[in-house]
């Protein structure tokens, strides 16, 4: 393994560097294996489908947003300012890397806040750790004039990277007095581990109402930290958690009363990743690095609006195929579980097959 130290990176650029080199397109074997059962008589129009959905209240037109990535240093900049540059022409809710970096330094606060300069009626998200107080929060939420905050949680990343944090005692209270305090709705978020039913019982016991389980299958935030290691490595962590299919059915075996909405990402590469996501109950669902392949130049911005393009109109067509003419309809169309998400399931008590039989009623 290199460290990427010795490169002059910093930190940041070294997290886009790795987690450009991690990209792969093809999809993660739980998506891959899912599959929804064809139907050959859909009985819609494709204009008659309806895409919108919500995001932590507020109304999207497509139910698919851009995830955190990153911001900090003069190259992250750009690359955010790019993504401001795709939300306002998409109109597609963007969320900005950690702003921890601007807290703490204010030199590249404009990093960050570019995103609303270049979008500045747009559905724009925060983002910040789960260490950070409601001081913390308000200043991320101000410094983007966002209209949600995420929060993230990432144990495994800490421990692996080299300087990270090492005390996690906090982190529930903190989520609980931001939640409380902070003014704006807040998603809490996991960075590529995938996330359980407990976890996501103990977040709803504090008052959060919007949850993206970001499982495993996309960016590996174990094994960049491992990269940036010069010694006692944790090649073991690699893949750590559980798949985003299987995150998404351990918030759904919670009872729709007691459940937060429920957001996607983490290995999600196309269309029919989001279909299947939004399928297995999810209410929008978040792509990061396949955004961040294409608009790390200015030139191939045009390309990255062609492809966000693509993304809304297949999904459309999509869910036309299945006769869903909504998302909720969507989650009403059949679906069998790959084998290793049914032997989770079975593991865990939870009902696997019901998926299978949910046109039925």
């Amino acid at each position: 393994m290199f460290d990427y130290s010795y490169f002059g990176l910093n930190r940041k650029d070294q997290h886009v560097l790795l987690a450009r080199q991690q990209f792969q397109k093809e999809s993660a074997r739980d998506f891959e294996e899912t599959r929804l059962v064809h139907q050959s008589l859909p009985q819609l129009k494709v204009d008659d489908v309806d895409t919108s959905s919500t995001i932590a209240g507020i109304k999207t037109k497509m139910p698919f947003f851009i995830n955190a990535m990153t911001g900090g240093t003069e190259k992250t900049g750009r690359i955010n300012r790019n993504l401001g540059i795709l939300g306002l022409i998409t109109k597609v809710p963007v969320a900005s890397g950690s702003v921890s970096a601007a807290i703490k330094d204010p030199e590249v606060a404009k990093t960050f806040s570019v995103i609303r300069e270049e979008n500045p009626k747009g559905i724009v998200f925060a983002n910040l750790g789960a260490h950070h107080d409601v001081e913390n929060a308000k200043r991320a939420v101000d410094l983007l004039e966002a209209n949600a905050l995420q929060i993230h949680v990432n144990a495994p990343q800490e421990i692996v990277m080299p300087e990270g944090d090492r005390d996690f005692s906090m982190w529930l209270a903190n989520i609980e007095k931001i939640v409380q305090e902070v003014g704006v709705p807040v998603i809490v978020k996991e960075v590529g581990f995938g996330m359980s039913r407990e976890t996501v019982r103990q977040l709803a016991s504090v008052g959060v109402q919007t949850i993206d389980v970001s499982g495993t299958g996309g960016t590996d935030f174990a094994k960049i930290e491992d990269a940036r290691r010069s010694l006692d490595h944790y090649s073991y962590l690699h893949g750590w958690g559980q798949s985003t299919v299987i995150s998404l059915v351990e918030a759904m075996s919670i009872a729709e009363a007691e459940r937060p909405e429920i957001l996607a990402s983490g290995g999600i590469k196309n269309p029919l990743d989001i279909v299947k996501s939004l399928a297995l109950g999810a209410n929008a669902v978040g792509m990061s690095n396949r955004i961040l392949q294409l608009v790390q130049q200015d030139s191939n911005l045009e390309n990255a609006l062609l492809e966000i393009r693509i993304i809304e109109e297949q999904i459309q067509m999509l869910m036309a195929m299945l006769g869903a003419r909504s998302v909720s309809e969507l989650r009403q169309k059949d679906l069998v579980l790959s084998p290793a998400v049914q032997n989770w399931c079975q593991a865990r008590g939870i009902d696997w097959q019901h998926y299978a039989n949910r046109s039925k009623g």
